[in-house]
């Protein structure tokens, strides 16, 4: 069965398909139908038609379709699940994590949705504005285009979605070529709904028609998730709009000498460096170990590694999964070789089998390799011993990424210090930097990209003040 794609809210069948094959083996996750520039125009148009209805619409009914897209994602999560894996080769573990992720995010956008009230602010502080008070209230900016990435291709769908609904900004969804069926699937709960026509469309077209899209006026605000170059290249070619970016990073890890549970460390290390076969922006991919703990850590690590499931994705004993495609892992193994041959050391891992590449774990790796210096998006791990918690800070620093980082103490100055000077979006103490819960605010600094994703963060970024002055109230 082809999929259809959606325009203005209605399924389309178009005289051109896709068909989508798994990256472990080839086998086919799905068809799709393609959407024509004519039908790319009839859902541009769509959007710029109903920006006024859709900004008008009460909460209730915002945050009903919210509540019913959760609820229908949560019932047919396994289905969700399965068709993540098909066409990702994501393991079926972590596609179910992301399947219940994503139901969570609609549900906190409806709720937020509910209480997106404004506020009131008194302005008799100075004699001359006596008797006036200030209604400021947030309005969608307009329709938004929103291109999302190909690692979790429903709740970073999701994270575009459902704070645009929850505004009332009309969005036209444009999902990563390779994983577009899982986006299309979401379009069949949306269309359950009871929001206007136009108010969303979901258009699996290739990257080439990107560009058209970003130029479009009728467009005002683009939110991306994807690579560096591409995100950064669309601010420069829209520099009127509001673009919203979440570029990634090189997550780093610090284990502090005071942090004994080396067991637990190793673990979420491990886990979290191989997690999605480390096709995650917060993917484990740089530890700086004090030299008190480094050793008794490494081997930990490597154990931890050692022990991880490969093979089928579909299979419940999984936990390693193939990249997307056999160029990326081709990428990640020559990536590995350079480190070895500037002198690091790989304990484990290192070998590539087509789109496969093995969990991966660098020693003594030198700060300017592509795997310490850039985002690897692979299985790897690179472990270095420091000998100063301020030595971790600078090395977390130096890097162009600033996406969040994990730090490993039990001792109160230093996690304040870890969150006064690391250059990250985020500090996650105790823990891996790959946590994240849904509703926080998420994002980075540098190369890392601009704004905040997480349905509160992102409503405030998709919306503007306007100010309401009332004159001669008594107050």
């Amino acid at each position: 069965m082809t999929a259809p794609f959606w325009v203005a809210g209605k399924p389309v069948s178009g005289a051109e398909t896709v068909v989508i094959r798994s990256p472990y083996d080839g086998a086919e996750a799905g068809l799709h139908a393609v959407p024509s520039t004519a039908d790319i125009e009839r859902a541009v148009a769509a959007a710029d038609a109903v920006r006024h209805e859709a900004a008008a619409l009460p909460a209730h009914v915002r945050a009903g379709a919210l509540d019913h897209v959760s609820r229908v994602l949560a019932e047919r999560a396994e289905e969700f699940a399965a068709l993540i894996t098909a066409e990702s080769g994501k393991p079926l573990k972590w596609a179910r994590a992301e399947a219940g992720r994503a139901a969570s995010t609609f549900r906190w956008a409806a709720e937020e949705a509910r209480r997106f009230s404004g506020e009131l602010q008194r302005l008799d502080t100075d004699p001359g504005a006596t008797g006036r008070i200030a209604l400021v209230r947030r309005v969608p900016r307009g329709p938004v285009l929103g291109i999302t990435p190909f690692n979790f291709p429903l709740n970073l769908v999701a994270h575009k979605v459902a704070p645009a609904l929850a505004v009332g900004a009309p969005i036209v969804l444009k999902p990563a070529p390779a994983t577009p069926l899982t986006a299309l699937a979401l379009g069949e709960v949306l269309s359950e709904t009871d929001l206007p026509e136009g108010m969303w469309s979901v258009l699996p077209v290739g990257n080439d028609q990107s560009a058209a899209l970003v130029a479009d006026p009728r467009l005002p605000v683009v939110s991306f998730t994807g690579s560096v170059p591409v995100g950064w290249g669309i601010r420069d070619a829209a520099p009127r709009k509001h673009v919203t970016l979440e570029l990634g990073g090189n997550a780093a890890v610090i284990v502090c000498p005071d942090w004994t549970d080396l067991g637990y460390a190793a673990d979420r290390i491990a886990t979290f460096a191989m997690y999605q076969a480390g096709q995650s922006c917060v993917s484990v991919q740089r530890v700086y170990a004090h030299r008190d703990v480094a050793e008794p850590l490494t081997e930990r690590v490597i154990e931890k590694v050692r022990a991880l499931g490969t093979g089928d994705p579909r299979s419940a004993g999984t936990d390693v999964g193939p990249l997307i495609n056999t160029a990326a892992a081709e990428r990640v193994e020559s990536w590995v070789s350079g480190a070895v041959e500037a002198g690091a050391r790989c304990p484990v891992g290192g070998r590539r089998d087509g789109a496969t590449v093995a969990p991966t774990v660098l020693t003594d790796v030198p700060e300017d390799a592509r795997v310490m210096a850039d985002e690897v998006f692979g299985p790897v791990v690179a472990i270095n011993t420091v000998d100063s918690v301020e030595e971790a800070f600078r090395h977390v620093n130096a890097s162009r990424f600033g996406l969040q980082a994990g730090v490993f103490t039990r001792d109160l100055p230093t996690a304040f210090a870890a969150s006064a000077q690391l250059e990250v979006g985020g500090v996650v103490i105790g823990d891996v930097p790959s946590f994240r819960a849904d509703q926080m605010p998420y994002g980075g600094v540098k190369d890392s990209g601009v704004g905040r994703e997480g349905p509160a963060a992102a409503m405030a970024d998709l919306t503007e003040e306007r100010i309401t002055v009332l004159t001669g109230v008594p107050l």
